[in-house]
C-alpha cells in the first residue's frame, strides 16, 4: 500500500499522439500475427511449414501462406513498431517506411509468383494483395495522423465545459 494514497492501478496513462497510437497499433497487429502463424490450428498444415522458401504448404488461416522466416518477421516488425511508437517522429517513420516497404513486397510478389526461388519468405497472391492493402494504409496513417497531443482536459475525457464524457449516453 502507498503512503501517498495513490494505487499503481490509479496511475496517469502516459499521454501519446494519435500517430504513435497508430504505430503501437500496427506493431501489436504484426505481433499478434507473427504469434498465431506459429499456433497449429490456426495456421493449416502447420506440420508442412519449413523455414522459409516455397515447400511451405502452412497457411495463416487457411488462406497466407507462411514459415518460421514469414513469422519472426511479422513479430521483429511489430516488436519494433512497439519500440518506435515511443517518440513522433521514430512512429512517423515506421508508418511510412514500413508501409514504403510493405507496398514494395507486395509489388515484388505478384511478378515473382509462387513458386520461384525468388520467393523466399514464401508469399501466395494473397500475402502479395495483403502487404499491398498494409502498406498503402501505413503510409496513410503516417500521412494523416496528427502528431500533436490532446489538450489536458481531452486527455482526462472532459468536454469543452469540464463535463466528463464517461459514462455518456451512447
Amino acid at each position: 500500500m502507498s503512503t501517498t494514497g495513490h494505487h499503481w492501478w490509479e496511475a496517469e496513462r502516459r499521454r501519446t499522439t494519435a500517430i504513435q497510437d497508430g504505430a503501437s497499433g500496427v506493431g501489436l497487429v504484426f505481433v499478434v500475427v507473427g504469434v498465431l502463424g506459429f499456433l497449429p490450428g490456426i495456421t493449416q498444415d502447420f506440420s508442412s511449414m519449413t523455414f522459409s522458401g516455397t515447400d511451405s504448404e502452412a497457411h495463416l488461416l487457411g488462406v497466407f501462406q507462411v514459415s518460421v522466416l514469414h513469422n519472426l518477421v511479422h513479430l521483429v516488425f511489430g516488436v519494433l513498431g512497439l519500440f518506435m511508437a515511443w517518440t513522433v517522429r521514430t512512429a512517423r517513420w515506421y508508418l511510412i517506411g514500413g508501409g514504403v516497404l510493405y507496398l514494395l513486397l507486395g509489388l515484388y510478389g505478384f511478378p515473382v509468383g509462387d513458386e520461384h526461388a525468388g520467393n523466399f519468405l514464401p508469399a501466395n497472391t494473397a500475402d502479395d494483395w495483403l502487404h499491398l492493402g498494409l502498406g498503402l494504409l501505413m503510409i496513410a496513417l503516417g500521412l494523416l495522423l496528427h502528431s500533436k497531443l490532446p489538450k489536458e482536459s481531452e486527455a482526462r475525457g472532459e468536454g469543452d465545459f469540464g463535463e466528463t464524457n464517461r459514462g455518456a449516453a451512447r
